[in-house]
Order: structure tokens, then C-alpha cells, then sequence
């Protein structure tokens, strides 16, 4: 992603989240965060999101909306979801000509996605990455590097702390609460 482009992702969850962080340090010029769930909108700003859009609030597809904001769509977007309803919208508010559609949310065993030809034949990509497109031997150690030397904050990730085997389920269970981005788990 080049600096100066506009971004939109699509959950706010922790995946959604380094998108958001990640953009900011490429210099994204605006990164709207989509979540149905604006308890994340805190967060999400925090991490570098301009702006916040809650589906449930609009009057029409979250879409066209984004869309009506950037007058043509968004440079990038991200499905952070796995709904694949939600990888359409994603890539129906890329830009015409440019925009470029990323899933990386993981849709439940036989969903499929699918979306009217005229959206890819107007020039939109829709793509898909694992693991952030990295490189794990090459590019991690970088990663790495940027964490420890305090370049890359990654603290804010881990909203809860377990202690002991026999917590092991309160720390799924609060990964699937909604509240809690990751939880460590101390033995």
C-alpha cells in the first residue's frame, strides 16, 4: 500500500486492528474501521483509524455509503471478518479502476463468496492473503526486530490475563465474548 491512500477494514477485532496499525504506518491518509460492535471504535482509533462506520446505524448498504464518502470508493479494503457477505461489501466499495479487495478473514467450511462480474470488470482486484503476505523466513525477523527496539506496539493486543491450566476455557470464552482482542494464558 502506497502512502496518502484510503483504507477501509472491515472488523475491528485483532486481525482488523493490525490492518488499522499497519496502515497508519505506511501513511494512509484515511482509515475507516467497520465494525458492528462500536465498543472497538475506541481502539480502533487508537491504532490509527480516522474514521469509525457502524453498519447497524446507516440507512443502505454500508457499501454505498463508503462509497458516497470518498466519492468513488476506498484505494484498499480488507474483510477482516470472514462473513462472506461482508467480503462483497468490501470489495463493492473499492475504488472503480484501482481498488483493490483483500479477504482475510476465514469463512466457515462451504461458504463461497460471490459478487456480479461488473464489479471486477470495472477494474476492482479482489485477492486474498495468508499470514499479511510475509514472507515467514525473511521478512518475521523484521518484525521481530521492530517490536523489541519499541517500533511496533504490540501490547495493546493482549486484553486479558489468565492464570493456570484451569482457566484455559475462561480465556476462549472471553475470546469469544467480543471484548477481548487476545488472551495469554500463564502456566
Amino acid at each position: 500500500m502506497e502512502a496518502d491512500a484510503s483504507v477501509a477494514v472491515f472488523g475491528c477485532g485483532a486481525v482488523g486492528l493490525a490492518v488499522i496499525q499497519a496502515a497508519k504506518i505506511r501513511g494512509a491518509r484515511r482509515i475507516f474501521a467497520v465494525d458492528t460492535n462500536p465498543d472497538k471504535f475506541s481502539i480502533a482509533t487508537e491504532f490509527g483509524a480516522t474514521d469509525c462506520v457502524n453498519p447497524l446505524e446507516l440507512d443502505g448498504p454500508v457499501a454505498a455509503h463508503l462509497v458516497g464518502l470518498t466519492q468513488w470508493g476506498v484505494d484498499y479494503t480488507f474483510d477482516c471478518t470472514g462473513n462472506t457477505e461482508v467480503m462483497r461489501a468490501a470489495l463493492e466499495c473499492a475504488h472503480r479502476g484501482w481498488g483493490v479487495s483483500v479477504v482475510i478473514g476465514v469463512a466457515a467450511a462451504g461458504h463461497e463468496i460471490a459478487t456480479r462480474p461488473f464489479q471486477l470488470v470495472t477494474g476492482r482486484t479482489w485477492k486474498g492473503t495468508a499470514f499479511g503476505g510475509f514472507k515467514s523466513r525473511d521478512e518475521v525477523p523484521e518484525l521481530v526486530d521492530r517490536v523489541l527496539a519499541g517500533d511496533l506496539p504490540i501490547d495493546a493486543y493482549i486484553t486479558h490475563n489468565f492464570d493456570g491450566v484451569d482457566n484455559t476455557h475462561a480465556a476462549i470464552d472471553a475470546l469469544h465474548g467480543g471484548d477481548c482482542l487476545r488472551a495469554v494464558v500463564s502456566y
